[in-house]
């Protein structure tokens, strides 16, 4: 299986926030913006892999910033790591300035993802070749994540995370 950049991967989706995706406060519901991320993602994975995927989790997000009613939002999100089935996917959510049309980062987020046959068991995907210093940085840090995940979850034992421990040496 032939290694992909992380950057083939990039999905793009540019959306307009609407009056009935909003909560009291005239800003976009978090349930609506985890949807819009879900779906990018769900598109990165497939163009990674080719394959029909599902998702695994959603390991992190951040609502840092608010979206208006009105917001032109875009969702941007690309494959940083791969893990035999899995796929680790970097969203970047960004807001367009209404008047200079500048775009700023709002939030982020990183969902797993995983290949599935048509029986619903998990396949082998394409490993990730990141580019740029940001999807290298993302990549390494995927490991660790990785780990930090296992052990929390009990299926490695920290003695055994070599990422985390070379954070603490």
């Amino acid at each position: 299986m032939e290694p992909k950049f992380s950057s083939d991967s990039l999905t793009t989706l540019t959306d307009l926030v609407l009056p009935g995706e909003t909560n009291p406060l005239n800003n976009l519901f978090g349930g609506e913006l985890l949807a819009r991320m879900d779906r990018a993602a769900s598109i990165t994975a497939r163009r990674h892999s080719r394959r029909i995927c599902v998702t695994a989790s959603v390991n992190h997000v951040a609502f840092n910033r608010a979206i208006p009613l009105g917001s032109v939002v875009t969702v941007e999100s690309k494959v940083s790591r791969t893990f035999n089935s899995s796929m680790e996917i970097y969203i970047d959510v960004w807001i367009e300035d209404r008047e200079s049309g500048i775009k700023n980062k709002a939030n982020e987020g990183i969902y797993t993802f995983v290949a599935v046959d048509e029986t619903g068991r998990p396949i082998p995907v394409p490993a990730v070749i990141p580019q740029t210093d940001l999807e290298k940085e993302r990549f390494d840090a995927a490991l660790r994540r990785k780990q930090l995940s296992l052990v929390l979850a009990g299926k490695m034992k920290a003695s055994e995370a070599s990422e985390l421990k070379a954070l603490f040496s």
